[in-house]
């Protein structure tokens, strides 16, 4: 399988990441490799953006400052911070209905912690992030093999990680601007909550990869839609449907493009190069702030993690046994710089 091209996506999903999280982690541990040596390209939306890039920051050595279990940390430890807000701000918003549940400055807070000035061109491996600009109004993707030949795609990893984790009612937009353009950016889950698809298309557009060349892992967040009730549901408003229309999208754009990528796959005689590690949530656990869960959803991954014990043997059978890093070969040409007050300034993000 040497010429296999290998990717890895991850779907958003709030606090419910660490179960994703929990999955690299063993995944690692199986394979005695950091993820940014066993995957050629990383997709994250919300979420799985903020793991992508957790999971490809460099540190010493031309290693990740972060493994996966280094970031299941992050869910447990910094949940409570990202997900917090004063009785002032409940009060103000009236509960959620006049502005957005989370003030921003606590996630930035955290992301500037964790990322500092790192940039999106610096990463270990090829990352694929989506978000979505409301005043354009199309998709938006930041390409960290874009970013390294070119500076107009490049940005800091922070910002990119505070936009695409940017759900409506939850979390302002994240307002990003250089020198010739700017973007208003909302959580690439309202398009790709499951970013896979997303990824096909660039490993054959970007890479030159024809499906027979690719394998692929999806890795979900949990699962549980609960029912909404017709005899309820009919005559909402706008108010009683704000929140629940974002699960309402989020869980089906996540089923369609799993069904989507298994049938491509399938249709082509190729079950065995797709895999995807979703679970059913419990009842009450599938909110994407309540920081309550995580002791429930570090035992529902396990239990997934159990579950699906030979097909995560299979995954890992699967990865290379050598460096994926980046090669002088592979690496894309040398990129030439545009700078604007000292730095890289970029351009346009848009597909």
């Amino acid at each position: 399988m040497a010429s296999i091209f290998r990717i890895l996506c991850i779907d958003g999903g709030g606090i419910r990441g660490i179960i994703p999280a929990l999955v690299l982690a063993e995944i690692e541990e199986r394979t005695g490799r950091p993820i940014h040596q066993l995957f050629d390209l990383i997709a994250g939306t919300s979420t799985g953006g903020i793991l992508a890039l957790g999971l490809m920051k460099p540190g010493k050595r031309r290693r990740a400052q972060y493994t996966a279990k280094g970031l299941v940390q992050f869910y447990e430890k910094e949940g409570g911070r990202i997900f917090s807000r004063s009785l002032l701000h409940q009060v103000l918003s009236v509960g959620n209905l006049l502005d957005k549940k989370y003030r921003s400055e606590p996630i930035e807070t955290v992301l500037e912690e964790y990322f500092g000035d790192a940039l999106l061109s610096e990463a270990l491996q090829n990352v694929l992030l989506t978000s979505y600009d409301i005043e354009r109004r199309e998709a938006v993707f930041a390409r960290s093999y874009r970013a390294k030949t070119n500076d107009d795609y490049d940005f800091l990893m922070r910002d990119l990680c505070r936009a695409t984790s940017a759900a409506p009612t939850y979390f302002e937009p994240k307002y990003i601007e250089n020198k010739s353009a700017h973007y208003a950016l909302i959580d690439g889950g309202v398009f790709a909550n499951n970013p896979a698809m997303c990824a096909l298309v660039d490993a054959i557009r970007e890479f030159k990869k024809g499906l027979d060349e690719i394998f692929m892992v999806s890795l979900g967040t949990g699962n549980h839609a609960p029912p909404l009730d017709y005899e309820k549901v009919k005559n909402w408003g706008v108010i009683s449907w704000a929140q629940p229309i974002l699960s309402v999208v989020f869980h089906g754009v996540s089923d369609t493009v799993h069904y989507q990528t298994r049938q491509i796959f399938n249709e082509e005689g190729k079950p065995n190069r797709y895999y995807r590690l979703q679970i059913e949530l419990s009842e009450g656990v599938s909110g994407l702030d309540n920081v309550a869960n995580i002791s429930e959803l570090t035992r529902m991954a396990k239990t997934l993690i159990k579950e699906r014990d030979a097909e995560i043997d299979a995954i890992c059978k699967a990865l290379p046994k050598k460096s994926t890093a980046l090669s002088k070969k592979s690496a894309p040409r040398k990129r030439t710089r545009n700078k604007v007050a000292g730095r890289a300034r970029p351009k346009r993000l848009a597909a």
